[in-house]
């Protein structure tokens, strides 16, 4: 044991061996990184974004869009920095164990964990609802999808990177194929006064259309902000892959930049068309849990509408096998460094995955999952699971954006000598505008009792987390790449 005197950790020596076990396989270019970005985001696209439409009406939902866009625009950028100068697997616990020493690390891999557990789950239950819808199977059926999502694409993911890679490719293509199908059959069938402004002050329905921009004024707009994340949430996972990346320092910017605006055009044509189709309306799609296939149905009718539906999930599927990518990283990283349980940190011997760190992040996120199932009451299963579990994410996400764009204000002023093959142009206040953003967000979400209930069960895994750290983790650190990387700097500055 190596004592380092910063935050009260220990080192545990390890031998070549164990890093041998924990090998990954560089395969990843440019477009790779990007279809995984946007693969990543595009499920957002087809569900979980329109139930900001009750919260604010069209023109509040816009506007949230907008704010919520200005933040990731700073995130990005900030990432698109710092992610080629430390170019690990570990992401933002990379860039905060640097910046903020083991503890900030920590924490801020903690709730960059919170999203990427979460995350798959909400998709899953989306693409259980669009599944349900196309097949007509028995709401009680809906666990069965989960399951069967998890174990296709898990097992994927856990045969080998290339043939990860190529999946994300293709079903982040398909996705990217149908949002444009579905945005040309859109405009010569839409009324945007009649359908779009269909929500009244409380959200109340309009029959005629025809209402205001902002029915619940300006606190309508910060209410959809946490829905106007889901447009752009977990773009920021791209670092995740930075080891299995050909040319981080080179492709890692061009990746998460045009992935950034590749979501920022799809964000706003789904927005404005989706609730604009005649038939669908904002009001009812607010409530919706697949309010693709809804303009789908209005456009071409039920028959039609199945087929094209069944093409959509494909967007929800690029989602979920990226996201269970990202996830199986990232407990992956904090394993490797001792922060979790090394064990969950084991590659495959042959196909060099982290299978394990895949399995467990999935049998937590389907916990999850189906212990909300099960407490929620059968009539509002729908809303509360769907928007609960998605404000469960984002409440990790917006802390996480909180802990990286401090980690970039830090890494900027303490360490100036670190290499940085790309700058960010908008500096640190780039990261300010995204700090504010987030936290306002954060606010927001806090004061919504409706999803409170979910933010609390964050909080106690947090606070499991945290326990386990304080009493083992921290006396038991590995010096892996992150961890070396920041003892190393850490020697330099204080010399």
């Amino acid at each position: 044991m190596t004592e380092t005197g910063r935050g009260g950790v220990a080192y545990a020596n390890r031998e070549k061996a164990y890093f041998d076990r924990r090998g990954l396989v560089r395969h990843a270019n440019a477009w790779h990184l990007w279809a995984l970005g946007v693969g990543a985001v595009i499920s957002g696209h087809f569900s979980g974004w329109n139930g900001g439409l009750l919260q604010g009406g069209w023109g509040g939902m816009l506007l949230a869009t907008l704010i919520v866009g200005l933040m990731y625009l700073g995130l990005t950028f900030a990432i698109a920095e710092m992610s080629p100068a430390l170019p690990h697997t570990g992401g933002a616990y990379s860039f905060a164990r640097t910046a903020m020493g083991p503890w900030g690390g920590f924490l801020t891999g903690l709730t960059e964990n919170v999203e990427y557990v979460l995350a798959p789950a909400v998709i899953a239950f989306f693409i259980g609802s669009y599944m349900t819808g196309i097949f007509e199977t028995p709401e009680a059926w809906q666990p069965a999808w989960w399951v069967g999502c998890y174990l296709v694409f898990v097992g994927l993911n856990m045969w080998g990177v290339a043939l990860s890679f190529r999946v994300t490719v293709l079903v982040t293509l398909l996705a990217l194929a149908c949002l444009v199908v579905f945005w040309i059959s859109a405009l010569p069938n839409i009324d945007f006064a009649r359908y779009a402004l269909n929500v009244g002050p409380g959200g109340v329905e309009l029959p005629e259309g025809n209402g205001p921009l902002l029915p619940n004024g300006i606190m309508g707009v910060f209410m959809a902000m946490p829905f106007a994340v889901w447009l752009f949430l977990a773009i920021e996972q791209l670092p995740l892959a930075a080891e299995e990346s050909m040319d981080p320092k080179r492709d890692m910017p061009r990746g998460i930049i045009l992935g950034f605006l590749t979501l920022s055009v799809s964000a706003l044509a789904v927005l404005t068309l989706n609730p604009a189709v005649v038939g669908v309306g904002s009001f009812a799609l607010g409530g919706s849990g697949e309010p693709l296939l809804d303009g789908f149905r209005a456009i071409y009718g039920d028959g039609l509408a199945k087929v094209l539906a069944l093409v959509a999930v494909m967007g929800l599927v690029a989602s979920f096998h990226t996201v269970v990518f990202a996830q199986g990283r990232q407990i992956y990283s904090l394993s490797r460094a001792g922060y979790f349980p090394t064990f969950l940190s084991l590659t495959h011997d042959q196909r060099r995955t982290p299978h394990l760190a895949m399995v467990f992040g999935a049998l937590v996120g389907l916990g999850v999952l189906g212990a909300i199932w099960f407490l929620a009451g059968e009539d509002s299963r729908g809303s509360i699971i769907g928007f609960t579990l998605l404000n469960m994410a984002v409440f990790g996400a917006m802390l996480s954006y909180i802990m990286q764009a401090l980690s970039f204000i830090l890494l900027r002023r303490n360490f100036p000598q670190i290499e940085r093959p790309f700058r960010n142009p908008f500096g640190i206040a780039g990261a300010v505008v995204t700090m504010t953003i987030a936290a306002v967000t954060l606010w927001f979400q806090l004061g919504d009792p409706t999803y409170r209930a979910g933010i609390f069960g964050v909080a106690l895994w947090f606070g499991v987390c945290i326990a386990y750290f304080a009493l083992f983790g921290r006396h038991q650190l590995i010096l892996s790449p992150e961890e070396e990387f920041a003892v190393a700097h850490g020697r330099e500055r204080r010399t």
